[in-house]
């Protein structure tokens, strides 16, 4: 029986009904723009064409493309047809694609002209994808591919009624402890997140999205659904890049970007901003990590505009909390308490439950780390083929988070992290996010990477990995002196590593930076490690 909940479809046919002739895509890889009215005609012309080739209900279907305003037509196409979407992560390697594609199947694969070649080789090497779709302007397709072009020009059929509990998606974890998982995300929990996103966002027609964070990431989803609910418009870069970002939020008067903090830091290191017109711009959202104080002070005042940080996980669809704009103003004036707030993740965000619980299951106090238990309309189904882990995630109806944090008396979350980024050395507690703060008001710093490494003695020492800025020259001592004048003895870095621009540290598919891959040089054979 069909209920009344909410899905996907509903997301774009209201777009399209409130504001049919409004700028919907401008994709500035091609120089496409268009109304919503259309992209509500060619996403029915795909959803018909997947309808009309050799692909059932529930099919997967996997997406490897760059940021562009099909990428967008095809997170409403595909479930729109009653099939499940498997946006893959392009970063990854070619190897880790192909495990991904076997475990859930992939039928059909979506690919623009920069990844052709890979998935060739995922077409010949996985038994299950026997159709490849190449994404780009025109008809004219390689010859073992099927035009999109083509598709959004199917007759119309009769399409699928959906219902909330259908599967939209499914999104595998970024794999960084074993094999890569799926989530499984359905109608309800992504309309929901869409909801939960444009309320505390406040998105209405007016804002212009600008699509700069990777589209294969769920982040940037949640806010495509929530901008397309509310009829506004959406603008792509193919990838990031901070004089293309700088550009774009200028020249096409954007009001709102998804960044994380890595990619702040670059867009400042740039410079650009400093003559380009962004008066338009709105909000900066970010998420992935907290943002170093000294980053954080010096992008609010670079941008002009508000700041609010989202917190969430794949699992979650993935918003779970958000640290709004008045905190970041009222911290970046020094008012307390949120000036302290701003190492927060904020508060739960309207209707999602979290609790902080011990390892015995009982509720910690404020001020008390434990794990993250999440509840809400926003939780997974479960992980795909995977019945163990997804019993051990589920339980009573909360999600299991993994994730370390403590909540202050006002229900501010505070993430110590997953992989409980704190460094004991000689029996003192050192917050790695404090030391990285100190770092980065050396001001020729652009990125920076704290965590700790083995000693006889002390069991772990402070250790820091930093990225300069293009034609800046910084020696160890001179980091470690700067540092002084704001961190206890103790809390200082022991060891420095110094990279060139040309030489980043290593990020995950969202933009964090993995500490885990940096220390595992350091800690290979030894008995424990911190992280």
């Amino acid at each position: 029986m069909p209920t009344n909940d909410p899905t996907i479809a509903w997301v774009l046919d209201r777009a399209a009904n409130i504001n049919p002739h409004g700028d919907a895509t401008i994709d500035l890889g091609t120089g496409e723009r268009r109304d919503w009215a259309e992209v509500a005609r060619r996403v029915d012309g795909v959803a018909s064409g997947l309808n009309s080739i050799d692909l059932d209900r529930g099919d997967r279907v996997g997406v490897l493309m760059l940021n562009s305003a099909r990428h967008l037509e095809l997170w409403f196409a595909i479930p729109v047809a009653g099939m499940v979407m498997n946006d893959l992560n392009f970063r990854l390697a070619t190897e880790e694609l192909r495990f991904i594609c076997d475990d859930s199947q992939v039928k059909l694969l979506f690919v623009d002209e920069t990844f052709l070649p890979v998935a060739r080789q995922l077409r010949d090497s996985v038994a299950s994808i026997h159709t490849l779709v190449w994404v780009g302007p025109g008809t004219d397709a390689p010859h073992d591919t099927i035009a999109y072009e083509s598709m959004v020009d199917t007759a119309h059929v009769e399409l699928p009624e959906l219902e909330s509990e259908d599967l939209v998606a499914i999104f595998y974890t970024g794999g960084t402890t074993g094999l890569p998982k799926g989530a499984m995300l359905t109608h309800r929990n992504l309309t929901a997140n869409a909801l939960h996103m444009g309320l505390h966002a406040r998105i209405t027609p007016i804002d212009r999205y600008l699509h700069a964070a990777p589209q294969f990431h769920l982040a940037d989803g949640a806010l495509a659904y929530a901008l397309t609910w509310a009829g506004g418009t959406h603008v792509f870069v193919p990838a990031f890049d901070p004089a293309a970002t700088i550009a774009a939020l200028a020249d096409e008067r954007c009001t709102m970007v998804l960044l994380v903090p890595t990619m702040i830091s670059m867009v400042l290191a740039h410079g650009g901003l400093a003559d380009a017109d962004i008066s338009s711009m709105r909000v900066v959202l970010y998420g992935a990590s907290p943002m170093p104080g000294e980053v954080q002070r010096q992008a609010l005042e670079a941008f002009g505009c508000g700041f609010a940080q989202a917190y969430g996980m794949t699992e979650a669809s993935p918003l779970v909390s958000w640290l709004d704009e008045a905190t970041h103003e009222r911290g970046a004036r020094g008012e307390e308490p949120s000036a302290s707030r701003l190492r927060s993740a904020g508060v739960p965000i309207v209707g999602v439950r979290t609790e902080i619980r011990r390892p015995d299951g009982s509720l910690a106090e404020a001020g008390e780390a434990g794990e993250i238990y999440i509840q809400g309309p926003n939780i997974m189904r479960g992980y795909w083929n995977r019945e163990a882990e997804t019993a051990h995630a589920l339980v009573d109806g909360w999600y299991r988070s993994g994730d370390v944090a403590y909540a202050d008396d006002g229900g501010y979350l505070y993430i110590v992290d997953r992989a409980k980024d704190m460094i004991i050395s000689g029996g003192e507690n050192v917050y790695t996010t404090e030391v990285e703060n100190a770092v980065y008001h050396h001001p020729s710093v652009a990125e920076a990477a704290v965590f700790g490494i083995p000693h006889d003695e002390w069991g772990e020492t402070v250790h820091v990995e930093v990225v300069l800025k293009p034609g800046a020259e910084l020696a160890s001592d001179e980091l470690i002196e700067s540092c002084r004048e704001r961190l206890a003895g103790y809390k200082l870095p022991r060891s420095v590593v110094i990279r060139g621009a040309e030489d980043p540290l290593p990020k995950s598919g969202a933009g964090k930076i993995l500490k885990k891959d940096l220390r595992e040089p350091y800690w290979e054979g030894k008995d424990r490690q911190v992280g």
